[in-house]
């Protein structure tokens, strides 16, 4: 019997197409493929097919049981993706061309490694080989460039690469805790000239007469939330002259569906609230996530983007520090680099072959 006897498959055009217990089965304590993440995306409208990221979460299922997930959107720009293929796009409509539409296996706007497709099967090999040859099926009688499944594991790559995709490497730079019991355990891991660096940028804070507050759970109100989307929108209009992907209906749904994965840090100049970060946490990880503030002061970026994720992962005995996509300045700061992994699949057969050949 061949994988497409033994397996099916169905579309769901919205996550609330499946119920909450079900998906959290496959999907565990990950942030950024939380039930109540993705539905905080659609029903904000943050995705969907005007966004340009129109729903479209892959489930299988062999003899009507369900047996691997994975959330996915059918894709007509690459913004929000941080996998860049802006390139490939580019060479496609040079050539006269459609890059898009294409289909993605992902985390909006979250650059963060996680669980793709997950699978409750005694072989997986199965399941690999069946959604290769059902996305390159999609690909044919959808018009999709190509399928994609981003920041992914090691191991999915690899099996993925097994069939139709080609891997691709990223890497970003995250802090690891190694057993420190205080700020300046992890500062006597570093060189002395870096000690002095992060040591004189810190201080910056201290001498403005700026102090930062910790908010998780239970103790982040409606408030505040706002608050912080206002600094959120603000920064990223003075940054890229648009305001950022996600809306203040979004950060609202996060606060109502997942407070308790969220963690704000809050900076004050004296009674004045300044600035402000929102971070997600799970079991081993703080991901640093989103940031803004009302006025430029000197390293307060670096302080509560950086330090102070540092001290709450020491604080609270977390192995990593996930502060986001790209930044070789972090090395600077105690950051290791890593790599990161994704599988991609082109249906046009000249375009896979010189895709193939950037990818090595």
């Amino acid at each position: 019997m061949t994988e497409q006897q033994l397996f099916s498959y169905r579309w769901l055009n919205s996550i609330t197409e499946i119920d909450a217990t079900t998906w959290q089965t496959f999907f565990s304590d990950n942030p950024f493929t939380d039930h109540g993440f993705l539905l905080a995306l659609e029903q904000s409208g943050c995705v969907n097919e005007t966004t340009g990221w129109q729903p479209k979460h892959l489930a299988i299922y062999q003899h009507e049981q369900l047996v691997a997930l994975a959330p996915g959107y059918v894709k007509t720009h690459s913004y929000g993706e941080y996998v860049f293929d802006w390139a490939w796009a580019e060479a496609y409509d040079k050539n006269g061309l459609d890059y898009y539409p294409k289909w993605i296996s992902g985390s909006p706007f979250s650059p963060v490694e996680g669980p793709r497709i997950a699978i409750k099967h005694k072989t997986p090999t199965l399941i690999y080989k069946y959604i290769s040859q059902l996305l390159d099926q999609q690909c044919q009688e959808n018009g999709w460039s190509g399928w994609h499944i981003n920041f992914c594991s090691e191991q999915q790559v690899e099996a993925l690469s097994e069939h139709s995709a080609m891997r691709r490497l990223g890497v970003q730079f995250q802090w690891f805790n190694r057993s420190y019991t205080h700020f300046d355990d992890f500062l006597l891991q570093l060189t002395a000239r870096k000690r002095k660096a992060i040591k004189k940028e810190r201080a910056k804070i201290t001498q403005q007469g700026i102090t930062i507050e910790w908010l998780q759970g239970e103790q982040i109100t409606a408030a505040i939330v706002e608050q912080f989307c206002e600094f959120y929108q603000r920064t990223y209009l003075k940054r890229s002259g648009h305001l950022g992907y996600l809306n203040p209906q979004f950060f609202t749904l996060l606060y109502n569906l997942m407070a308790d994965k969220l963690v704000i840090m809050q900076a004050k100049h004296g009674a004045q609230l300044i600035a402000a970060t929102l971070s997600f946490i799970d079991g081993q990880t703080l991901y640093g996530r989103y940031w803004g503030a009302s006025a430029d002061v000197d390293c307060l970026h670096f302080e509560l983007c950086y330090y102070q994720g540092i001290e709450y992962c020491i604080k609270h005995n977390l192995n990593c520090f996930h502060s986001g996509a790209q930044g070789e300045h972090k090395i600077s700061r105690g950051f290791e680099s890593v790599f990161t992994y994704s599988a991609h699949a082109i249906a046009h057969p000249e375009f896979r072959l010189a895709i193939a050949d950037f990818l090595k």
